[in-house]
């Protein structure tokens, strides 16, 4: 007979950290990206709890008149403005696709002639679609001199310039306010280009439109997004340790 053969020795039930080259490296990117992105997320947190503390404080100070050089749009922006003069309502522009409460309606850009002589834009507030038509809101078009509160915007498309929708102004339908186009549109003369208005929350005699749609509070789900990026890192972790965890005499 021969030689018995020599018998393998099978792997005992202790487990030892045995990480492999490849599964090692594709983790530590692949967790050096999920960190990075919990990080953004966090500085982009911060950011928008600024821009919304910026956006309160300024429109909580008293109201001033409307200067008559804007030099600095962006520091003017948020800002309480007193406006004097008379609106041309047979001018009317009108913003699409706004909202209130789920329903869908326009934004009434009003041109208004300054007692100083200048032309502002002032976005007057929402209506619904069926009070487009002026004349199913006669009451709102208000004659004469008028005394308003509005807050300072910035016209432009706030998004990626790749995704910016065109204006229509030959239908005098806007999707994004552009102030020089849509004051060329309305014929308006002298003009302030530089920034236009929005009106505040008093009443408009009918109700309509109803102004105060200025937007001081922003969507901050920063705080939700990082958490979910270093939870997912967590996770990987965890996962890369069980998987390289082998039994003693495992290859």
């Amino acid at each position: 007979m021969g030689a018995p053969s020599a018998m393998t020795e099978a792997p005992s039930g202790r487990r030892r950290f045995k990480p492999g080259l490849w599964a090692t490296v594709c983790t530590a990117a692949t967790l050096v990206i999920l960190i990075a992105l919990g990080t953004w997320q966090v500085q982009r947190l911060y950011w928008k709890q600024g821009q919304i503390a910026e956006r309160q404080s300024r429109s909580t100070v008293p109201a001033v008149s409307l200067p008559r050089e804007i030099d600095d749009p962006a520091g003017l922006e948020f800002h309480r403005v007193a406006l004097t003069g008379h609106f041309l309502h047979d001018r009317e522009l009108y913003l699409s696709g706004r909202t209130v409460k789920r329903q869908v309606g326009f934004h009434v850009v009003t041109p208004m002639v300054l007692t100083d002589g200048r032309g502002v834009l002032v976005d007057r507030g929402w209506v619904p679609d069926r009070h487009k038509d002026p004349s199913t809101r006669a009451k709102g078009q208000i004659a004469g001199q008028v005394t308003l509160e509005a807050l300072v915007r910035q016209g432009g498309w706030k998004a990626a310039a790749l995704f910016r929708p065109d204006n229509q102004p030959g239908d005098n339908l806007w999707l994004w306010v552009d102030p020089p186009a849509m004051a060329a549109r309305a014929g308006l003369g002298n003009p302030v280009t530089a920034i236009y208005l929005e009106a505040g929350p008093a009443a408009n005699p009918g109700g309509l439109p109803i102004g105060g749609q200025t937007r001081l509070e922003l969507r901050n789900d920063h705080l939700q997004y990082a958490i979910t990026w270093y939870a997912l890192a967590v996770a990987l972790v965890v996962i890369y340790v069980l998987f390289q965890l082998r039994r003693e005499g495992e290859a």
